[in-house]
């Protein structure tokens, strides 16, 4: 399965990385919503993202709401993994098509737990 991990930091990045490979997941990465789009377009076989909130050119809000406008992305689950804890924010991001949101900073017990969640649903 392929997982896209989107940071602007490329050490948040490698720890998703390494959580996600040891759980099996061909992992593709982007460091903006913008350049995720065009890793979308690229690996169309992408199940799950992980997308940070806050990030330059595209945030994770934008990137999100333009994946959920593409019916072609409708069954990718989408799981918030950021530092903005507002409850405003949680909710948007919910209302935006937003599957799951994980806090920083997180380990690889609570990031597979929310994955495993996810794709049980999925099933």
């Amino acid at each position: 399965m392929k997982a896209l991990v989107v940071d602007d930091s490329k050490p948040i990045r490698q720890i998703e990385r390494k959580y996600l490979e040891e759980l099996g997941f061909e992992v593709v990465e982007a460091e903006n919503g913008k350049e995720a789009l065009e890793r979308l377009k690229e690996h169309p076989d992408v199940r799950l993202i992980l997308l940070d909130w806050h990030m330059p050119v595209m945030n994770g809000y934008e990137f999100l709401k333009a994946v959920r406008a593409n019916p072609d992305w409708k069954e990718i689950k989408i799981m918030m993994v950021t530092t903005e804890n507002q409850q405003q924010s949680v909710i948007e991001a919910i209302m935006a098509g937003a599957n799951e949101y994980l806090m920083k900073p997180f380990d690889k017990d609570m990031l597979e737990a929310k994955i495993r969640f996810l794709l049980e649903e999925a099933l």
